[in-house]
């Protein structure tokens, strides 16, 4: 599970009410049957709007869920094509109504705005420009300078499935580097150890002269801080790409 679903809408609206059926939203539906493993979490939208849809529930209830289909990832092609397939069986006056409000919620996505300037909306970090090593990276990445003073700290942005090759920070004391995820959903990994999953927060702490490669998920953008540590003798060497059939194990 990438991340963990927290709801407080029961306890917020209904906790002194109901607190009961509060508990069962918050904790129950939401915090355990949401984060229930089996199933990754688009598709739980994907099911719950189909459900809401076949049972005719056209409020506010389905303009949330639909909103969270996609924020986890559902295209405008793929919640048309769900809405057309779940009509067949609820229904055409239910399709009409469903298409009216998910028309509503990916609205946005016909106003021309790129991939890139949306994602730069969701982080607080500017994404930048075309990475200048790009040519040590799979895919594109882009970098921006937040201080070149005192201590160097870059905002580097990998679109997804984008990632730097196998690389060793040298030094001959000191040295190293330091990463901060501030957006998306990547990974790092030292060589022989098993990925790490980074989001948002997440603080890895790179030694010297060790192997690494650090990236996006296959479906995420992802954005960390890299935080040069000072040392003597630093330089970097870069080595070999990720393999694609290491790199195809990640989810």
């Amino acid at each position: 599970m990438s991340e963990k679903i927290v709801q407080t809408a029961g306890r917020d609206q209904l906790g002194d009410f109901a607190p009961t059926f509060a508990h069962l939203n918050d904790d129950i539906l939401f915090g355990e049957v949401w984060n229930e493993e089996a199933i990754d979490v688009k598709t739980k939208c994907i099911v719950t709007v189909v459900a809401l849809m076949s049972s005719g529930i056209t409020d506010s209830s389905l303009t949330y869920h639909l909103q969270n289909a996609k924020a986890h990832g559902v295209t405008k092609e793929e919640i048309a094509a769900v809405i057309t397939h779940a009509t067949m069986y609820v229904g055409w006056p239910k399709g009409w109504a469903v298409f009216r409000l998910a028309g509503e919620v990916w609205r946005e996505d016909d106003d021309g705005v790129s991939e890139k300037e949306k994602y730069e909306k969701s982080i607080f970090f500017p994404v930048g420009e075309p990475n200048p090593y790009g040519e040590f990276f799979v895919g594109q990445s882009y970098l921006a300078p937040v201080s070149t003073e005192q201590l160097p700290v870059f905002n580097v942005t990998f679109e997804p499935a984008c990632r730097n090759n196998w690389h060793i920070h040298h030094a001959t004391s000191g040295g190293g580097q330091m990463l901060i995820c501030v957006g998306g959903r990547g990974f790092y990994q030292e060589w022989g150890r098993k990925p790490v999953e980074m989001t948002p927060g997440t603080v890895v702490n790179i030694p010297p002269e060790v192997k690494h490669w650090h990236g996006a998920a296959p479906d995420s953008w992802f954005s960390h801080l890299a935080i040069e540590i000072a040392g003597e003798g630093t330089s970097n060497e870069w080595l070999e790409a990720v393999s694609a059939e290491d790199y195809g194990k990640l989810h």
